[in-house]
């Protein structure tokens, strides 16, 4: 077990300087990608996993103006990844798990990044139950449902992959060989009918691919450098998504070692 951190329970506070930034990899590139759609002076819920890193990111790159926020209860500091995911550092607020969800049942959120195992082809999302295994979405349609942005983030593929990261592009050695982008999921955990219906805006954030709902599905609009289009995203997809006429590369800021230089837009 882990020793005693005060700085988690509010009873004294620790310079942000002190955490250490994740070391460069798939997830980290997920991360800063997710960090870019920051804006100033907004409440923001952090999932767990790839998701809790964006806090991480936030930190690193000295953004401040906006509130990080976990379902757990914490409001303000910078979340704790890995096993200590549910802690803050250096926290405003300590609310009950129940008042959290009443502030975000009542539209507190103005974004949030949450985490995705499957996406089919109309943009529904599954993370809560796979083959015989249900596992339950916990509170991911609470905070789905209610927030005006939601990006889902996450690997790719599924499996275990090698790839590079640096000199400003991805080079994957070898894919996982599970397909996350499947054509239909097995539970819908989240609807991109009612996403279309209240208005969200909604991001699949990948390491090689961002994608973004539109009202006639799935489109793709970013790939990272160093990817082929066709044998590194098309050929590991269940279906073949839009493809935006003015598809971009993804920010190279992202691929290189060091702070990106980030700031709010």
């Amino acid at each position: 077990t882990d020793a005693y951190r005060p700085e988690l329970s509010g009873e004294l506070r620790c310079p942000v300087s002190a955490i250490e930034p994740m070391e460069m990899s798939i997830r980290k590139v997920i991360a800063r990608r997710g960090a870019m759609e920051l804006r100033p002076n907004i409440v923001i819920n952090l999932g767990i996993g790839i998701p809790s890193g964006v806090g991480s990111v936030a930190n690193e790159e000295g953004i401040t103006g906006l509130t990080l926020s976990l379902e757990s209860g914490p409001m303000g500091g910078v979340p704790v990844e890995g096993v200590g995911f549910a802690a803050s550092v250096n926290p405003d607020v300590i609310d009950t798990i129940c008042d959290t969800f009443d502030l975000y049942d009542g539209g507190l959120l103005d974004m949030t990044f949450l985490g995705a195992a499957e996406i089919d082809k109309k943009g529904n999302v599954n993370v809560s139950k796979f083959g015989t295994r249900c596992t339950g979405p916990g509170g991911f349609i609470n905070i789905s449902q209610n927030t005006h942005k939601v990006c889902f983030m996450g690997a790719f593929t599924a499996g275990k992959m090698e790839a590079e990261v640096g000199d400003g592009r991805l080079t994957i050695r070898k894919d996982g060989q599970g397909v996350k982008f499947v054509e239909q999921v097995q539970q819908i955990t989240f609807s991109a009918d009612y996403a279309r219906q209240s208005g969200q805006e909604i991001l699949y954030i990948t390491e090689r691919a961002v994608f973004r709902l539109v009202p006639e599905g799935v489109m793709l609009t970013e790939i990272a450098p160093g990817v082929d289009l066709e044998r590194d995203i098309l050929s590991k997809m269940a279906f073949r998504p839009l493809i935006a006429q003015d598809l971009k590369t993804m920010d190279q800021r992202i691929f290189h070692h060091g702070k990106m230089g980030l700031s709010l837009g």
